[in-house]
């Protein structure tokens, strides 16, 4: 590739943004919930959604060439197979996530990020004169968002990462920092003859997934708590997105606590989006990036983990795909 060339491909991938903003604003104006696989006339479309025709085309025209809408001749859209996750009705409905993912704060935060990769301090504390967490304690609509948006993440991936983690048919596993319970929920499906403890701070458990499965019932308890300090003893530790959140230190006296906590012949299961380590795409890479910018964590390749896990007295005994973008590292007492 000549330089020409070279310059050419970097334009366009720094353009990248704007599929992502017309993304937010597909999600934003719920276009996917007037559309299913029978083309659909412009006009109409616009007026249902309240956007002017000629934006929404041009908007739905680039995401069409992604293949979330499908375009079709007389400026008729239909809906697009990688985007039926955007309907209202999905199984997995995604677009509380896009949101969560597109919102200011992860927005701003990514424009800044060569300030970031100066300073080891987050510039989300510094631009927003507060930590991420104590921004979102501060704004109930914002926490909302982000709350909904993770949990619409989760449940698309819960499913695939229980398959994942080959739990024990029976004991007791905990989700830490499970806040809603749907991974302990999609766990103890999975293997009936386990029970379960969802484990969170005081006032973030929510045991309204839980209390409406009826086919759970008497199956799960909470426990409120600092994990920083304790954790329930159970067979099975689950932390599903926890880690990626702290730093080195931080993650170890996690893993310390879980260790204390754990039965004998018990397991640590970190549910993470490993970062592979090569030259692949891979989404956590992306993501690791916004952890840059926002708070102290990081997602971690498996060799960035193994020392966190040594330190905590474990042993990391391996790693486990699913066929989601996140992997299970899986500890034993060492």
């Amino acid at each position: 590739m000549d330089d020409h060339t070279s310059a050419l491909f970097l334009y366009e991938e720094a353009m990248a943004y704007t599929y992502s903003a017309a993304l937010r604003t597909a999600a934003a104006l719920g276009v996917a919930d007037h559309l299913d696989d029978t083309p659909a006339d412009l006009g109409p479309l616009a007026e249902a959604t309240g956007a002017r025709p000629d934006a929404l085309r041009r908007v739905l025209r680039l995401l069409a060439s992604r293949g979330v809408f499908d375009e079709h001749p007389g400026d008729r859209f239909s809906l697009g197979d990688r985007g039926r996750a955007l309907r209202g009705d999905s199984t997995a409905p995604a677009s509380p996530g896009v949101l969560m993912f597109t919102d200011t704060m992860f927005w701003t935060m990514t424009h800044r990020l060569p300030e970031s990769v100066r300073d080891a301090r987050p510039e989300f504390a510094r631009f927003f004169g507060r930590t991420l967490p104590e921004y979102l304690d501060s704004d109930p609509a914002l926490d909302g968002l982000y709350y909904e948006g993770m949990a619409t993440v989760s449940d698309a991936e819960n499913a695939l990462v229980v398959r994942g983690c080959e739990l024990p048919a029976h004991g007791v596993v905990a989700d830490l920092g499970g806040r809603n319970g749907s991974l302990l929920a999609s766990a103890l499906r999975e293997h009936p003859g386990l029970s379960g403890v969802l484990f969170d701070r005081p006032g973030a458990v929510d045991t309204g997934r839980l209390e409406a499965a009826e086919d759970l019932r008497g199956r799960w308890r909470t426990a409120e708590g600092d994990f920083f300090t304790e954790v329930p003893p159970a067979d099975v530790h689950l932390l599903k997105r926890i880690l990626h959140n702290w730093d080195d230190e931080q993650s170890v006296r996690i893993l310390e606590n879980c260790r204390r906590a754990l039965r004998p012949g018990g397991r640590v299961l970190v549910v993470d989006a490993i970062v592979p380590q090569d030259g692949t795409e891979h989404q956590g890479k992306a993501m690791d990036l916004m952890m840059l910018a926002a708070l102290t964590g990081r997602e971690r390749s498996a060799a960035e983990l193994e020392p966190l896990f040594t330190e905590a007295g474990l042993r990391l005994s391996r790693v486990m795909g699913t066929s989601s973008v996140m992997s299970v590292a899986e500890g034993v007492i060492a």
